[in-house]
């Protein structure tokens, strides 16, 4: 899974590029297509000056959002005069990849303004200032970022807490955009189930800021940090007495805004018919796992041969503490073996990272992800693979424990889902290698990215050992559960309860991980699960029809090399690249 979520929605702009980059960019299509791009980055860090920084733009990091109602219609008028400008540059500009780039930055400033309309006029928000704050520092107080630059982090929380000139606190400015919305007539509230899982969390996430500024020896943050402490859990506490007894004891959203969550997440089919495709799905993989599981079965000498029972038994090997990470090393190094000898995909010459999750991390993004690299002003920076093991308790709950991530055949998949050749190779390549900016940051969406993972897993399975097979199986499983929990859910054709029976038992989850994804299905991502089992079924459908098309020329590794080339496209115009480009270029080589 990646990191999904930033403090507010932007983009970035160019400044340093590595010289892989810079010879990319030295094609014409590419020239063209990052001047119209420029003109959106320019207004997004204009907005949001918490991202920019976050991408290496050290101008920014002093500097934090002020979200205001007349902030955002104003960034509203320029992005329709942009869009304006776009539309007149597609008729006129020739080029296709070009043409494809401002079709792809047109549409996402459209759905923006249909969201924005949505949540506008129907919608009282849930704010949750904690989690923005921790992101707008998070962004500076990284391993990865200069240390001349933590210092701006303090600046930042001065503002945040309405200290510096010229600044109000974000608790004030927010709790005005909720009460206005809370006085207009049939407004939809916030669903009750998730107020109360993220305000439960929040305890964690500010005493992680703390913990971030200790990290880094920060100067002078313990006054605005205090300060800041109190205005966040007094913005809580309104919200719980305010916000929460409307709150929505129904989850589901309403259609309208569902339809407008897929297509953001790229899934451009009706969610009955994603649900169809999932159910035969999950039990051809169910078919599957039942053969591997006779062969470990009777390798090991089990009672059962049970896919199920196996699984249970394989997650009985537990690694804890200091032996996590050497178990992630030792399995990063096979699947490395298993990419060069089969010749999966070109792998570079330089180790991939993974580290674990701080308990603050693990509060708000209790799976394991990606935390992608930045894009553009690059100066050295990769993408990480992070791994929380733990979701904190609710004050007065016993602790939840996980045991779906800590056992040596889990390994195998989760390395090559976000490590290699997955994630980390789809987002480092994009730096080192270089696409047009509209293709990294604007083309963005879960299932051209999630999708890439799940085949990623997909191409090294049959190369694994059997336990990390059937493992493998059991998270491709998961996806296609994904993919018809989530819509069933939201039309409410199951309960929680039935989702969670169906994640517990059949795909073998412990109640942790089932319930969070049930709190993505429900609340934290209403429509993104759907995502990664989608994207798979359109690689694959992609990879058969271009292996008929070129017989014994097909070759995996300078086909999988092909599609990371074309940064994140969502799957129609990756299919357009591969039919026009890449197969009449394998034809026509020797």
């Amino acid at each position: 899974m990646i990191k999904l979520s930033h403090l507010f929605t932007a983009a970035l702009a160019v400044s340093l590029l590595p010289a892989a980059v810079q010879a990319q960019h030295n094609k014409n299509w590419v020239k063209t297509s990052d001047k119209y791009t420029q003109m959106l980055i320019e207004l997004d860090k204009k907005y949001s000056p918490e991202y920019g920084s976050s991408q290496g733009l050290a101008q920014y990091d002093t500097l934090v959002a002020v979200p205001t109602l007349a902030n955002d219609l104003a960034e509203r008028k320029e992005e329709e005069a942009l869009v304006n400008a776009y539309t007149k540059a597609l008729q006129t500009e020739k080029e296709i990849h070009v043409q494809q780039d401002l079709q792809i930055l047109i549409d996402h400033l459209k759905l923006g303004f249909r969201q924005q309309d949505f949540d506008r006029g129907r919608k009282v928000p849930f704010y949750n200032p904690t989690t923005s704050v921790y992101g707008g520092l998070e962004a500076l107080l990284d391993e990865q970022t200069e240390a001349s630059r933590h210092a701006a982090a303090v600046s930042r929380l001065r503002k945040y807490a309405g200290l510096a000139k010229g600044y109000r606190p974000l608790v004030d400015i927010l709790k005005e955009r909720a009460q206005r919305q809370m006085a207009k007539p049939n407004m939809i509230y916030p669903s009750k189930q998730r107020m109360e899982t993220d305000l439960s969390r929040n305890a964690s996430v500010v005493e992680g800021i703390a913990e971030l500024c200790k990290k880094y020896e920060l100067k002078g943050w313990e006054e605005p940090y205090n300060l800041l402490k109190k205005q966040l859990l007094a913005f809580d506490e309104w919200t719980r007495a305010t916000i929460l007894p409307k709150a929505r004891t129904d989850f589901r959203l309403p259609a309208e805004e569902y339809a407008m969550e897929l297509e953001g997440y790229g899934i451009d089919i009706p969610p009955a018919e994603v649900a169809k495709l999932a159910h035969t799905a999950f039990t051809d993989i169910q078919n599957q796992m039942k053969e591997i599981a006779v062969q470990i079965a009777k390798e090991r000498n089990l009672p059962s041969t049970d896919y199920r029972d196996v699984m249970r038994e394989l997650k009985k090997a537990q690694v804890h503490g200091d032996s996590i990470m050497p178990l992630y090393k030792r399995t990063l190094a096979g699947v490395e073996d298993i990419i060069r000898k089969e010749q999966l995909v070109t792998l570079p010459n330089r180790p991939a990272i993974i580290r674990l999750a701080t308990e603050a991390e693990t509060a708000q993004r209790p799976a394991p992800y990606m935390q992608p690299p930045p894009f553009l002003n690059n100066t050295g920076q990769r993408g990480v693979f992070v791994l929380p093991l733990n979701m904190p308790p609710k004050p007065g709950e016993k602790a939840d424990k996980y045991d779906d991530f800590t056992f040596e055949a889990a390994s195998w998949t989760l390395v090559a889902h976000e490590a290699r050749p997955g994630h980390e190779l789809q987002f480092d390549k994009m730096v080192e290698e270089g696409v047009s900016t509209a293709r990294s940051l604007y083309a963005f969406n879960s299932t051209n990215a999630e999708g890439w993972g799940l085949y990623a897993e997909y191409i090294t399975k049959p190369y694994m050992p059997l336990e990390g097979q059937l493992v493998s199986l059991d998270y491709r499983l998961l996806r296609a559960a994904h993919a018809f929990l989530d819509p069933e859910l939201q039309a409410g054709k199951i309960t929680q309860e039935q989702a969670l029976n169906v994640l517990m038992k059949d795909v073998v989850q412990s109640h942790a991980f089932a319930q969070q994804e049930v709190e993505r299905y429900t609340n934290r991502a209403p429509g993104q699960a759907n995502s990664y089992f989608y994207g798979f079924t359109k690689m694959i459908q992609l990879r058969k029809d271009t292996e008929k098309a070129l017989g014994n020329k097909f070759k995996a590794l300078r086909f999988h090399d092909f599609i990371l080339s074309q940064g994140l496209l969502p799957p129609k115009l990756i299919r357009q690249a591969v039919i026009n480009e890449f197969i009449p270029m394998e034809n026509k080589s020797k």
